[in-house]
């Protein structure tokens, strides 16, 4: 279904059927989690927490300690394929935003990592996830939190006005990232940092995944090369970037997604054998 959703005329790609598409498949996800099933990236998630411990992007991302502390709802509906706020070195009093914030699992640890006198902000476009994510902040007691509605292409907040931009698996999904870095560089105040887990690739990737609208929505097919990535925030203005693997992902891992897409397990599984990973991405907006 949500490949046929995505496609327009010939199938091209177009930022509205990829929006289109992510926003299906994250709402849906919300949902999921609202009812008591864990979400995941994979497309072959239908629900149940058999099947999400076995997505190879977002399982054993969190400790216990951070689960244990969080509405169960917010750990369910966790998407990431890293753990930005464990790495991120957050300090006391400043001012995060967290893009694609999806049920509000890191605003929600951002927020009491810079405590009172800080703020996290958490920016989506799926409705579902916002207002599970607010419920989450309820729930949870959290005070220095905001949810806000939008695009990462189009941030809702002044410029100059946050330290520290997040993301978790969120980037990837977009089909215009040159904005998305943009958008980035002007939100944040001079030498704030950019910090970010991702989906990143490496080498040639077979053009059936990238076309393949089920896992742009699934956090694989939208990847930057490692390269592009970089040269593309330098081009926005960023400096000091550096692009840190913590995941590397094999043939087995791959089987599962490529299946559920539709596509040839047995053909391309071989062919994409560590051409994704995880990875945790930083650069600076220059001080000056």
């Amino acid at each position: 279904m949500l490949l046929r959703k995505a496609k327009e005329g010939n199938g091209h790609m177009t930022d509205t059927t990829v929006r289109n598409a992510v926003k299906d498949k994250y709402g849906a996800a919300a949902r999921q989690a609202a009812n008591g099933d864990r979400a995941c990236c994979a497309p072959s998630c239908c629900g149940g927490d058999a099947v999400a411990a076995e997505d190879p992007i977002t399982r054993d991302l969190y400790d216990e300690t951070e689960a244990g502390s969080l509405p169960e709802a917010a750990v369910r509906a966790s998407l990431g394929c890293g753990n930005p706020t464990a790495l991120a070195e957050l300090r006391p009093g400043e001012v995060v935003l967290d893009l694609g914030s999806g049920g509000g699992i890191d605003v929600l640890l951002s927020a009491r990592r810079v405590g009172p006198t800080g703020k996290a902000y958490g920016l989506d476009m799926t409705p579902e996830m916002l207002e599970l994510a607010r419920r989450n902040q309820r729930e949870a007691g959290v005070e220095n939190a905001e949810f806000l509605e939008g695009t990462i292409e189009s941030v809702p907040l002044p410029d100059e006005s946050v330290d520290v931009i997040i993301s978790n698996c969120v980037i990837n999904l977009s089909a215009d990232k040159r904005r998305v870095f943009q958008e980035a560089i002007r939100v944040l105040r001079p030498g704030g940092r950019f910090a970010v887990s991702d989906i990143v690739s490496r080498g040639e990737v077979p053009e059936a995944i990238r076309r393949s609208w089920e896992l742009w929505a699934g956090c694989v097919a939208g990847a930057l090369n490692e390269d592009e990535f970089r040269d593309l925030l330098e081009e926005a203005g960023f400096e000091d970037v550096t692009i840190e693997p913590t995941r590397v992902y094999r043939a087995a891992d791959a089987e599962d997604l490529l299946n559920a897409a539709g596509l040839e397990a047995d053909v391309l599984a071989p062919a994409v054998d560590g051409k994704f990973m995880a990875a945790f991405v930083r650069a600076r907006k220059p001080r000056a």
